[in-house]
């Protein structure tokens, strides 16, 4: 993803330590959704969804492989506070706010009126079914076409793909974990009849609970990856204080490209 817009939506992007990240707030990238619904068919393409954070713009411009998958995505959204701010500094066009993949997930049903059918494929069993369970008991318009959890063979694949096509769904969450969800929408998403993919990490755990969120007032400062380290020390305070000045470096070397 080279251009500064994406052709078929004139989407304007931010390049963002290499990464162009689509300029649009959480209502433009809701209907945009909708929109790729409505209009799938007979000869359009599944349309797949990611995001960008401080993270992946550091592997982004470390791993071959990670660039690969990425440079696939159709579409990239700005996950983390850190590509937002960093857009406002290094790049010609600014994304306006932050529109993480939890708050996309309660934004569908919330800022759209159409019934759309979402298949949840990831997680534990009881985590990924009792999530279907808590949104579709919040929201009447979020229609659950199946849950699969994230722990099956590979040879199982086939079969899920066929369930999850089987479903007619409108939005397919991939919530397999970084790389792996990527690693599947990349290999299978051609397999796929669904307009929409959206890799969506740990987002079923957030919505039944299991995962805490920041406060609101450190997700407005943009410090909910502060909340996340001191809440997983081991396994995530290392990642940022690698990741988090590699990725400012990737911005100010990719600096209004």
């Amino acid at each position: 993803m080279t251009s500064s817009v994406y052709k078929e939506q004139e989407i304007k992007v931010a390049n963002v330590g290499g990464l162009n990240t689509a300029c649009l707030d959480r209502k433009e990238l809701v209907n945009l959704i909708c929109k790729k619904i409505e209009s799938f068919g007979e000869g359009t393409r599944e349309y797949v969804i990611s995001s960008t954070n401080g993270h992946s713009v550091s592997l982004y411009n470390r791993e071959s492989r990670t660039r690969e998958l990425i440079d696939d995505v159709d579409l990239l959204h700005a996950d983390g506070q850190s590509i937002v701010t960093m857009s406002k500094y290094f790049s010609k066009y600014k994304i306006p706010e932050r529109s993480a993949t939890t708050d996309m997930f309660t934004d569908i049903p919330q800022l759209s009126e159409r019934h759309i059918r979402h298949f949840l494929l990831g997680g534990k069993r009881d985590t990924v079914q009792r999530c279907a369970e808590i949104m579709s008991e919040r929201y009447s318009n979020f229609c659950v076409g199946g849950v699969v959890d994230g722990y099956f063979e590979d040879t199982e694949t086939e079969k899920i793909i066929q369930t999850i096509n089987n479903s007619r769904t409108d939005i397919l969450w991939v919530g397999l974990g970084k790389p792996k969800e990527q690693e599947f929408v990349y290999k299978h998403r051609a397999q796929l009849n669904v307009p929409v993919i959206i890799t969506c990490g740990g987002c079923f755990n957030y919505v039944t609970g299991e995962y805490k969120r920041a406060p609101k007032w450190m997700q407005k400062l943009g410090l909910e990856w502060l909340h996340r380290a001191s809440t997983e020390p081991k396994k995530l305070l290392v990642r940022y204080l690698t990741t988090n000045p590699h990725a400012i470096y990737c911005g100010l070397k990719n600096f209004n490209k």
